[in-house]
């Protein structure tokens, strides 16, 4: 129960994390949001930040073996990374239309696979 919790809590701080950090940059498309400077962006994106938090703060204090959950930290890291790139790939790919999926970050994100390998191993 702790590893799947501790997924689920990673993934949805992964979202906010990433519509923080780069949702902002499809805000000015909204008429809403046109007007808004950068300090009123930045807030906004520390507001979403907020909630990343809410999920990532549970999902370490679960998943990590000091607190009796199953990863060391070195695995809660490297699961956590390899969540953001899963995540920030399909925002991307979902969001703004114009950029593309090449071999070279499927290349990159097999070798993050990799790591995840060693991380873990005995």
């Amino acid at each position: 129960m702790k590893p799947l919790l501790t997924l689920l809590l990673l993934l949805c701080s992964n979202t906010f994390m990433t519509i923080a950090w780069y949702g902002h940059l499809k805000f000015s498309q909204y008429k809403s949001f046109e007007k808004i400077g950068i300090v009123g962006i930045i807030l906004l994106s520390w507001g979403i930040a907020l909630l990343e938090y809410c999920f990532q703060v549970p999902a370490n204090r679960i998943g990590f073996q000091g607190n009796g959950g199953p990863f060391n930290l070195w695995q809660l890291k490297v699961i956590q990374e390899v969540i953001s790139l899963l995540t920030f790939t399909l925002f991307t790919l979902l969001v703004f239309k114009t950029e593309t999926f090449r071999l070279n970050h499927l290349i990159g994100f097999c070798l993050l696979i990799v790591a995840v390998y060693f991380i873990f191993k005995k």
